[in-house]
């Protein structure tokens, strides 16, 4: 981009501000598809399943984003590609090169019954939750709001600032709201309360919640047009949020801020959410189940409430259903070294100290 800027005259923080935007790549295609160049193909040994290895340097590339690392054969060549048919293919970056149907990792690594691909019934599936129990979503966004991060974009915040609870009409009957109305949204570790949105653009049985709303601060200036000041309050192990302020106009240098109409910055919903670790991958399980209620006597719009020692306990009953890597480890690293990592640590940092080989114990 600096190059780009510089030949327009430009700064690059000036070339953002006038285009908004900087292509990396184009036509990227098939990336699996793509033949590797010559250049990289020195000294290659080819595995007996078509797996090459190079000698070459990895060349510069502009793509920001990390891929996983395979491993290295044993003289130290790195995974360049997998010939099919007599050419050279990028492939996937997995340890084969190809597409795993058969996962071997997920096999070595204790989780045998999942090395297929096969349908598996997740913490929400029906015969998982409890009566009158349903799952809400929380991952979906209105395609206005960029999860909180666009809440400085004042337009954006016009268009887009509150997250009802979407309910279908049947589901709003049983519970008795309408539009409109509070509900209260019980999770495993406290609650929620939001507006009810009833339409019959969801699943009876299902409730959804965009995520991208709800900031809020406890005092002082901050982001004012898409952030409601709260109160903290703690007793033992429960901790209440209640909106104080809402949204509303205010002067500065921006005269847009002093014709701000809306009032509501949406409901902080994820912080009523257990912390759910993924038994496989330990990335958080978001889905939740819930019951929603009228709200009670005495609830107000935005209040939040959670019990941190329920949430204590649910993060330990999720955690017991992991396979721990001392017993599970196929060679005495805490994950698989070949997968991806934003910032990956030395292999070093992957030893498992007192790893004892599985059949060994």
């Amino acid at each position: 981009m600096p190059e780009k800027a510089r030949l327009e005259g430009l700064t690059p923080l000036e070339y953002m501000r006038r285009y908004g935007a900087f292509e990396v790549g184009h036509d990227v295609g098939a990336q699996h598809e793509a033949a590797v160049p010559e250049a990289e193909l020195q000294d290659v040994r080819v595995s007996p399943r078509g797996r090459v290895y190079t000698r070459a340097e990895t060349p510069a590339s502009p793509n920001v984003v990390p891929v996983p690392s395979p491993d290295p054969d044993e003289e130290g060549r790195r995974p360049v590609g997998v010939e099919v048919d007599g050419a050279v293919r990028r492939g996937f970056p997995t340890p084969s090169g190809k597409l795993e149907f058969y996962s071997s990792t997920l096999a070595a690594w204790g989780w045998r019954e999942h090395a297929l691909p096969t349908y598996i019934r997740s913490h929400v599936h029906r015969s998982n939750l409890e009566a009158g129990e349903m799952p809400l979503i929380p991952t979906f966004r209105l395609p206005v709001q960029i999860h909180t991060r666009s809440a400085n974009a004042k337009w954006l915040d016009e268009i887009a600032h509150t997250n009802p609870l979407w309910l279908h009409p049947t589901d709003a009957a049983k519970v008795g709201v309408d539009t409109g109305d509070l509900v209260r949204v019980e999770t495993r570790i406290g609650h929620f309360v939001v507006k009810a949105w009833v339409t019959e653009g969801i699943r009876p049985g299902v409730v959804a919640c965009s995520h991208h709303m709800g900031r809020w601060k406890l005092e002082g200036p901050g982001q004012r047009q898409m952030m409601a000041t709260v109160s903290l309050k703690h007793e033992g192990t429960s901790w209440t949020l209640r909106r104080e302020t809402d949204v509303h106009p205010f002067p500065s240098t921006d005269a847009d801020t002093s014709r701000i109409w809306w009032t509501d910055a949406g409901v902080h919903q994820n912080l009523a959410f257990p912390v759910q670790p993924d038994p496989v991958s330990g990335m958080h399980c978001w889905h939740q189940a819930v019951r929603v209620k009228k709200a009670a006597p005495g609830d107000r719009y935005g209040d939040v409430r959670v019990d941190t020692a329920k949430a204590r306990r649910a993060y330990e009953e999720w955690l017991s259903r992991a396979r721990p890597a001392i017993l599970h480890s196929p060679d005495g690293t805490r994950r698989p070294y070949w997968l991806l990592r934003p910032l990956k640590p030395g292999r070093e940092a992957y030893r498992l100290p007192g790893w004892v080989p599985p059949g060994k114990l």
